[in-house]
């Protein structure tokens, strides 16, 4: 026989008189009862609940128990089943109950009868503090931290620790890949500390806490490893001298502009400029008279979406044929799998769509650049994740969304009207003109109008649109329009703008028209124009075919500034700005486009143009005087 361990002899025997066993593991001294303890709390004892008789407890059978001396020999021990005498408390001044109570927790587990301590308090998340601060310095309204997906970028992240991260075919041994990561660690810890002890007001917002500082280094290790394997030693070498030279004003330069890539719509002043007007050298009725000679021909531009011509009566007819032979199934434009749509909603449950949620990348595919160490093929990844293609999408919509091209389809849901003449309008004039568009039961529809003078930006109209359809989702991470901007609207009235409204803060906004159907806007916009006004945009005939317009005197900034492989790649209104002005738009992350903005800067973009063409024909010995002309 072995000896016991007594590592049960504290817990009540389950079977308890019923117990037949000569050397019982368990104890014998505690019922069955007692040992379920309910609750999160241990229940009162009492002598009478466990049937002990305090005063004849020492008159109990005894029972020997085999104890190893560790000397190989072994000794009998007599004791009371469950007590231990070393543990017997002092019976002076306790009643009977009191000392069975005392005596019998002796014989619970201690994991029963151990205080538990509250779970430690997580602290407030750093982002939300980052936010709060940065709004003193925000110039727009905007003074929230952007959610993507509800949650804050860093909040739900893994905290990690001082460890190099894995790779497949890492480009050091570990031990070296730790020592640069320590060492590059030190100096931002030493930068940051910098930071905490300086007087600007705004070191809450540039302050990293230790586990962003640790992230922050294993970002950057883990971009080098991954990015440059071969040059991986020296990046990393090169990069902790220059943060172990790097004063303080250019460390606060350096988290401004990580702080503005992260959080874009929180605007700061050393990340982004206030937009100013190009200096051309001309007046603006110079700049007018040159205007012309920027419109772009018609001929071929039906081939690249632009509607020249309205379907005929025939055409409109073959699309209603397939709509209604279809019976409302559509692709999805974003996750490309096949949904039924209910215009009116389904009489059975009301829905609008079928195929439930949609999972889906917002962002275009790309492919990362190589740099001049990169050896292999890089592959494709979503400008949004940084997923490659093919995997499951990173956002999720409640219902699909589809989207209409076909121009004789888009003549059945609201025809085409050419341009014509409403009220006077000097000839002397260019508009700016850009449009967002939501996703409704009938397709992507216009949901916002807005247009600007030329080459002054002058607002002319900005107006919300009441889609014909029902909306299936507003596309806010890229129109810009979000629910509350259609609560919130006042029915257009001509010639008086709608009051502006306080925000939670306390701070005006302003308060956006609404008129009641995408016709209504058109209408207002043919107020601006005539058949021979310049209409001014990026990319316009998606902006015409959302609102039916076809106009002979178009300029387009894709035509004027034409991708290397020649159309339909063009490049974006973003990135033209930013190469040729060297300004900053759509700087709103996830709270969307303003198609002002967009309006004004592909205005800017044109003279731009209007510029060079100045400076050309100067070289040829061209002269203005008065607002005209003379050849050389």
């Amino acid at each position: 026989m072995f000896s016991t361990a007594g590592l049960f002899n504290k817990i009540g025997c389950p079977e308890a008189a019923q117990c037949q066993l000569p050397s019982c593991l368990f104890s014998h001294s505690i019922s069955r009862r007692e040992n379920v303890i309910e609750g999160p709390s241990v229940p009162a004892i009492t002598a009478s609940s466990l049937n002990v008789d305090s005063e004849n407890l020492e008159s109990r059978p005894k029972k020997r128990r085999r104890i190893d001396t560790g000397d190989g020999q072994v000794v009998g021990s007599s004791t009371v089943v469950g007590f231990d005498k070393s543990t017997t408390h002092s019976s002076s001044g306790l009643t009977d109950d009191a000392k069975a109570e005392n005596t019998a927790r002796e014989c619970f587990p201690k994991s029963i009868i151990k205080t538990i301590s509250p779970p430690p308090l997580r602290k407030e998340s750093r982002p939300a503090e980052r936010g709060r601060a940065l709004s003193g310095l925000s110039t727009t309204p905007h003074h929230e931290v952007p959610f993507v997906n509800g949650r804050t970028r860093r909040e739900g992240r893994l905290q990690e620790s001082l460890n190099p991260r894995m790779l497949k075919k890492p480009p050091a041994s570990h031990v070296i890949r730790l020592q640069l990561l320590k060492l590059l660690h030190e100096q931002m810890l030493r930068l940051n500390k910098k930071v905490q002890t300086s007087t600007d007001t705004a070191k809450d917002a540039l302050e990293l806490s230790e586990a962003e500082l640790i992230t922050a280094a294993l970002d950057e290790e883990f971009k080098a490893a991954r990015d440059g394997a071969k040059v991986y030693t020296n990046v990393l070498k090169l990069r902790i001298v220059a943060l172990k030279r790097m004063k303080l004003e250019e460390w606060k330069k350096e988290r401004l502009k990580q702080i503005a890539q992260e959080f874009p719509q929180i605007i700061l002043p050393e990340a982004k400029k206030p937009f100013t007007m190009l200096e051309t050298g001309l007046s603006s009725t110079e700049e007018l008279l040159l205007l012309p000679n920027l419109i772009t021909a018609q001929d071929g531009l039906s081939n690249h979406g632009y509607v020249t011509c309205p379907p005929n009566e025939a055409e409109i007819e073959q699309a209603r044929k397939g709509v209604d032979t279809s019976q409302g199934w559509e692709q999805c434009d974003r996750c490309k799998s096949r949904f039924q749509v209910f215009p009116g909603r389904r009489a059975e449950d009301g829905a609008l769509t079928s195929g439930g949620v949609c999972t889906y990348h917002f962002g275009k595919p790309r492919r990362p650049a190589k740099e001049k160490s990169d050896t292999g093929h890089k592959d494709t990844v979503h400008s949004c994740c940084g997923q490659q293609l093919g995997t499951p999408g990173c956002v999720t919509a409640e219902s699909h969304v589809f989207k209409v091209s076909e121009n004789k389809r888009l003549a059945l849901i609201m025809p085409f009207k050419k341009t014509t003449i409403i009220g006077p309008i000097t000839p002397e004039s260019a508009v700016c003109f850009d449009c967002e568009m939501g996703y409704t039961t009938l397709g992507m529809e216009l949901i916002r109008l807005t247009a600007t003078a030329w080459p002054d930006g002058k607002e002319l109209l900005d107006v919300l649109v009441r889609p014909l359809g029902e909306v299936l989702d507003l596309n806010s991470r890229f129109s810009g329009v979000w629910p509350k901007h259609f609560t919130d609207a006042a029915q257009y009235t001509e010639g008086s703008p709608p009051p502006e409204l306080r925000n939670g803060t306390g701070e005006q906004e302003r308060r956006l028209s609404m008129v009641n159907s995408p016709g209504e806007a058109r209408e207002l916009l043919f107020t601006h124009l005539t058949t021979t006004t310049p209409l001014i945009g990026h990319a316009l005939e998606n902006d015409l075919n959302s609102a039916r317009i076809i106009h002979p005197a178009i300029i387009d900034t894709v035509m004027l500034y034409p991708h290397p492989r020649g159309l339909p790649i063009r490049h974006g209104l973003k990135m033209l700005v930013k190469k040729h002005l060297n300004k900053d738009i759509q700087m709103g992350g996830a709270q969307g486009h303003d198609s002002k903005e967009d309006a004004r800067a592909a205005g800017e973009l044109v003279r731009l143009k209007v510029k060079e063409t100045w400076k050309a024909m100067q070289a040829e010995g061209w002269t203005v005087s008065q607002g005209e002309f003379s050849p050389p």
